[in-house]
């Protein structure tokens, strides 16, 4: 005998047998009881949760010939040829591989022919939003009115993308992810049908990794068995599924709770260069920050964990602020790593920006006085008029410097030092020079170093590929070379996250107008000086 795949082998066989789904079997076993079958199913939810065998339960239990109103048999001829697949009267048909309208049409005919065996037919159709349009609304008339000697289960991973006509024809039951417990007990019975011995950490690993799937747990248990044979370890499951054993994430995290940028990204490059797959080790790092989430809200009473780990979180989490994790999980949640590309900058990035990000919000404000002598020093050369006041600056400068008295010019340069400068320039950034040069200076400095987090709004990104043209009353003009750049920022709420990135560069409230590149005449200026708005560009 040809062997067999477990999730095959050991397929349960009656509605009894199907763990994890009791609200649904449940309901069916009561409808046979009471003879109330519907004439049309639709089973919905996530692949490998147990559509399609619950749909062959049911169709064994509908033609039963011992019983017939409740759980099959599985010994009479009927129950054996739907378990062997060979039963003429439960028809499966692939609706992925069979979608056209003539199909549809040909099983439409057939409905109409009594049964050959069973008492009822049973058409089970896998897949069932892969039909065409047509093909579903052929199907719509034969739902609603069956012959009464038939019985339709529809199964569908997105119920969503059916017919609203086609749901309201059916009963509908959705069917839900297995839980952590279900799998586990699941896989031991396979387990011990298979004399294989796996330690438990092994099988919970096994079954977190299927993500909810029982044919996906059932499949890396076959796996596992194939490789290692019947003595399966702990290192061996993590070896085969990529897996660092969770220590090394759990290391990260304390990295980035302790903001301790360099040690998190050594420990993210040790993994890199052990060969251990990036995807895994970023899904291990966003479950552990979710549970770490978890305990700090006081909702570690509903996870799954032994007293050590809910003691290490907990005193993680001590160590940490709410918005911090928060911070730190939604960095991590939102990163997507390329299935073909194995680098480490994103979440390098991710570190860098999870454990740097609050403190150098914090520091902000510091750091854009303190560089404004500098920014100083290096305008004289692009601007003309400076220059030659500039020049007897340098030269006292020098003698403060020169042992030499000449003691007369002393005061005037004691009274004047540079390091109250930026005092006078923290409420206004372009204090120094031409307004309108400066912001041309230091646009890409606006826009990247923008507070909380506006540098990477779709506003910032149009802001860059402007150029300010002229400031006044408070009115910024920037010009673009596209119009589309142009038309996307005067959209009401990227026009206003732009006038906040000027705002917050300037110091005080400030509009921003924008116009095309050749919009550069002095008449358009006036105008927008007044307030005018371009409305049409033909003829300028």
């Amino acid at each position: 005998m040809a062997s067999q795949v477990f999730y095959r082998k050991w397929r349960p066989q009656s509605l009894s047998e199907i763990s994890g789904q009791e609200h649904i079997t449940r309901t069916l076993l009561n409808a046979l009881a009471n003879e109330q079958v519907s004439h049309a199913y639709l089973f919905c939810g996530p692949r490998g949760t147990g559509k399609t065998t619950t749909a062959r339960a049911m169709a064994k239990a509908i033609n039963c010939l011992t019983n017939g109103k409740g759980e099959p048999c599985n010994n009479c001829a009927m129950c054996q040829a739907i378990t062997e697949g060979n039963a003429l009267d439960v028809i499966e048909v692939d609706a992925a591989s069979n979608r056209g309208i003539n199909e549809i049409r040909d099983l439409r005919e057939k409905v109409n022919y009594a049964p050959n065996q069973a008492r009822r037919k049973v058409y089970i159709i896998d897949e069932v939003h892969m039909l065409t349009n047509e093909a579903a609304n052929a199907l719509l008339k034969t739902l609603e009115e069956p012959p009464p000697h038939v019985v339709f289960i529809l199964a569908t991973t997105e119920a969503h993308k059916l017919l609203p006509t086609i749901l309201s024809r059916c009963q509908r039951f959705d069917f839900h992810r297995y839980s952590l417990a279900d799998m586990v007990n699941v896989l031991s019975r396979v387990c011990q049908g298979e004399n294989i011995q796996v330690e438990p950490e092994a099988l919970k690993l096994v079954a977190r990794g299927a993500t909810g799937s029982l044919r996906d747990a059932l499949n890396l248990l076959q796996q596992l068995n194939t490789l290692y044979g019947n003595d399966i370890k702990l290192e061996q499951a993590q070896a085969m599924l990529g897996i660092s054993g969770d220590q090394r994430s759990k290391e990260l995290v304390k990295n980035i709770i302790d903001r301790d940028t360099a040690a998190g990204i050594s420990t993210l490059n040790n993994v890199n260069n052990d060969g251990l797959d990036l995807r895994q080790f970023h899904r291990e790092v966003v479950e552990f920050l979710r549970l770490l989430l978890l305990v700090k809200t006081g909702s570690s009473d509903s996870l799954e964990l032994t007293p050590e780990d809910t003691k290490e979180l907990k005193e993680l989490a001590n160590k940490a602020s709410l918005s911090q994790i928060l911070k730190a999980v939604k960095r991590f949640g939102q990163l997507e790593i390329s299935l073909d590309s194995y680098s480490t900058l994103p979440l390098e990035l991710a570190i860098v920006d999870a454990t740097l990000l609050e403190a150098q919000v914090k520091e902000e404000p510091a750091r854009e006085v303190a560089p404004e002598p500098v920014s100083r020093k290096t305008l004289p050369p692009r601007a003309s008029p400076p220059p030659p006041e500039q020049k007897p600056v340098k030269s006292e400068e020098k003698k403060t410097i020169s042992p030499e008295p000449p003691v007369t010019d002393q005061p005037s340069v004691a009274e004047k030092p540079v390091i109250p400068k930026p005092e006078s320039e923290e409420a206004d950034p372009l204090a120094t020079g031409s307004p309108i040069e400066q912001l041309q200076q230091q646009w890409s400095k606006m826009i990247n170093e923008a507070p909380d987090g506006m540098g990477k709004t779709p506003a910032a990104a149009l802001m860059r590929s402007a150029r300010p043209k002229e400031i006044a009353d408070d009115i910024l003009v920037i010009s673009f070379k596209f119009p589309m750049h142009k038309e996307n920022l005067e959209k009401l709420e990227n026009l206003k996250m732009a006038e906040k990135i000027v705002s917050s560069f300037m110091g005080r409230p400030c509009k921003v107008r924008c116009i095309y590149e050749h919009e550069n005449n002095h008449l358009v200026k006036a105008a927008l000086k007044m307030g005018a708005r371009v409305i049409d560009t033909e003829g300028t």
